[in-house]
């Protein structure tokens, strides 16, 4: 059991991968926004793949627990403390009842953080998932972040908690936050040569692009395009601008949906349809990298990529989250 003393910035209840397979009655995934980091805290305590955990944007979240147990803060560093002594993070660590958790804010690298408990959050499962949809006002712990004197209940672990603590995940298995962050873009169904020029393609993987202020679990704003991007003079039936379309579905997470001539990564919470151009799709192994990005501190930089690579990365990235990248 936790109790909540202080919701900070932004703390919600997510697991992964979300909610599938409701796009179509216009219902977002939801989900962890960084799912490397929640997958290497189950692992940490002992939880089955996709538990949900609690996702803390920014910080100034606190927390006291209610019994003895087994967690692990992976993430970005947000400072945070046990009883007031730095808690360490890859690794899981037993506290007991009455310990308090508490967390800063973020630093030169990174922006959310993941505490995974042993035996997971016991929220309702709703259409198959435990998370949040802010954006939808569902899932999670009564569709909301969390808030002061909220209480949650947690499940039974999986193993005494003797044999759950002191796991660390490998030190050259960490993620690694960076500033400028590379993200691999497949073109997508509004690309060249029908709505984006050579020249505007040549644009969009040769420059970095800002994450805005304007940026939440439902996309991150961009810096915007020039006008020689587009292909067309104007969206013809679909509206006045060329970055106009005939309303249509929406790729699921990493969709680059050009409104104007600003772009916006569409992510977790996002948009199933709308009216915009999708020039392209950040493939599914680099999701967790928008994540942990901060506005007006981080860059974007896109890369080339196919849906061979995006495969065969989607591999990669499940050898990396094992078992074989903690040390017992």
């Amino acid at each position: 059991m936790l109790k909540i003393i202080q919701g900070g910035v932004q703390a919600v209840v997510e697991d992964w991968p979300g909610r599938l397979g409701y796009m179509g009655a216009g219902m977002a995934p939801a989900g962890a926004m960084d799912n490397v980091a929640l997958e290497f805290g189950n692992l940490l305590v002992g939880n089955e793949k996709g538990e949900a955990g609690i996702e803390i944007a920014v910080g100034m979240f606190n927390a006291q627990f209610e019994k003895d147990t087994v967690i692990a803060v992976t993430g970005a560093d947000l400072g945070a403390t046990l009883n007031g002594k730095k808690l360490p993070m890859w690794e899981s660590v037993r506290v007991s009842a009455g310990d308090k958790l508490k967390f800063r804010t973020y630093g030169e690298n990174g922006f959310r953080a993941y505490l995974s408990i042993a035996g997971g959050i016991d929220v309702p499962v709703y259409l198959g998932s435990k998370s949040t949809c802010l954006f939808g006002g569902y899932g999670g712990y009564e569709g909301r972040p969390l808030k002061t004197d909220d209480v949650l209940e947690t499940g039974s672990p999986s193993a005494p908690l003797t044999e759950l603590e002191g796991r660390k995940v490998l030190p050259d298995k960490r993620p690694v936050y960076t500033n400028e962050i590379q993200l691999r873009l497949i073109p997508g169904m509004n690309a060249y040569p029908d709505f984006v020029t050579e020249e505007g393609m040549d644009y969009l993987y040769s420059n970095k692009f800002q994450f805005s202020v304007n940026s939440n679990r439902s996309a991150c704003r961009l810096d915007p395009l020039p006008d020689y991007f587009f292909a067309r003079k104007d969206g013809g039936a679909g509206g006045s601008h060329p970055s106009n379309i005939i309303d249509h579905a929406y790729n699921m997470r990493g969709a680059i949906n050009v409104t104007g001539n600003t772009p916006s990564l569409l992510i977790a919470d996002g948009p199933t349809l709308g009216g915009f151009m999708c020039c392209g799709n950040v493939i599914n192994a680099d999701l967790w990298k928008i994540g942990q990005a901060a506005p007006e501190r981080d860059y974007a930089c896109f890369v080339l990529s196919t849906l061979e690579e995006a495969v065969e990365a989607r591999k990669a990235q499940a050898e990396w989250l094992s078992m074989d990248s903690i040390a017992m």
